[in-house]
């Protein structure tokens, strides 16, 4: 194995709820867990879409917003020291000759283990590009789908456009490092929370932020920099200079390279057997909103049930040679040790 591979029992794609409860399970039976995520947080759909979002059917928790169900589970499986590679995609992936998997990212990070752990959701989220013609030659230069470096931002002259909690979230963030701010968006109604969206009428009002209402109709620029946004609203269109656009117009799933590992696909879903929800793939599994089988139903809870049944087939191919027995955490010494409890 070259230096610079991974070795690992559990390769887990996807950081979401059903991704980190199954890193509990895998840990209560021994197994190490390296997780994938192409977000640059971990939690996935609950943390990006609906942090703050209530949450009513997890047995035995009335209500929990979508971060506090992502925290909680951080908590319960930080005792088996998960790995996180973030802001990374799940690209290739190969059987290699002694019966385990390699996984290369697009960054480049090679993992290898006995069982790949399909936890992605419907899907990988990747942003809803501007769809207009010649955008993507600005991308990261110019037009920007995330902030990674605030510092980035300093001195330069912003269009925001959405109306959810990232565009107003960076409005009131930005604000203050900006040489001009102005905010775009269709309507004015805001999908963000109210005390985000006061501070930015307060900001309005003051003259520190611009509101536009209308769409971005039209870029321009000169190779990959721009110098104006075309906004089209009900008073006609309007040119706003600028020199750097940040889009946020929400996330979108796609399957991406996973269609194309050889497995069962129904409509964009993974085929699994209810047994162990492995797939037509030795060593291959796939739990949570992307796999399928006759009377699935999507709900974190039975992601849950999945993810634990899951790693007593997956333990199989991880330790072979070791029986498994089955444990109660709440009568196991040996398990309370584990979870530092005992």
């Amino acid at each position: 194995m070259p230096d610079d591979v991974i070795s690992t029992d559990m390769v887990i794609i996807g950081a979401g709820p059903v991704g980190l409860f199954a890193v509990f399970e895998a840990g209560l039976l021994g197994m190490r867990c390296h997780l994938v995520d192409n977000l640059d947080k971990i939690g996935g759909q609950c943390a990006e879409l609906y942090p703050d979002k209530p949450i009513y059917d997890i047995p035995a928790v009335p209500r929990c917003t979508g971060q506090e169900l992502v925290d909680n589970l951080m908590a319960q499986c930080h005792p088996f020291e998960p790995v996180f590679h973030l802001k990374q995609q799940a690209e290739r992936l190969e059987r290699l000759p002694d019966g385990r998997w390699r996984l290369t990212t697009s960054e480049g990070t090679a993992l290898e283990a006995p069982a790949i752990v399909i936890a992605a959701g419907a899907g990988s989220f990747v942003p809803r590009r501007v769809p207009l013609p010649g955008a993507e030659r600005f991308e990261d230069v110019s037009l920007y789908y995330a902030v990674r470096k605030m510092e980035t931002f300093r001195n330069r002259h912003l269009v925001i456009a959405g109306g959810g909690d990232s565009a107003l979230d960076w409005t009131l963030n930005l604000e203050p490092l900006a040489a001009s701010l102005t905010l775009v968006h269709r309507r004015d109604e805001f999908r963000a929370a109210p005390d985000s969206v006061e501070k930015m009428r307060r900001l309005v009002a003051q003259g520190r932020v611009r509101l536009a209402i209308g769409q971005i109709s039209a870029l321009e620029g000169e190779g990959d920099r721009l110098s104006a946004v075309k906004v089209k609203g009900t008073g006609g269109e309007e040119r706003v200079p600028c020199d750097a656009l940040l889009a946020f117009y929400g996330l979108k799933m796609e399957l991406g390279p996973v269609a194309d590992w050889g497995l069962n696909l129904d409509k964009n879903l993974i085929e699994v057997d209810t047994e162990a929800f492995e797939t037509n793939q030795r060593g291959i599994f796939a739990i949570g909103d992307i796999c399928t089988y006759p009377g699935k139903l999507k709900l974190i809870l039975s992601g849950f049930h999945e993810a634990a049944l899951m790693c007593q087939k997956a333990f199989r191919y991880c330790r072979p040679e070791e029986r498994l027995i089955f444990r109660y955490t709440t009568s196991s010494t040996d398990l309370q040790k584990k979870l530092g409890v005992a």
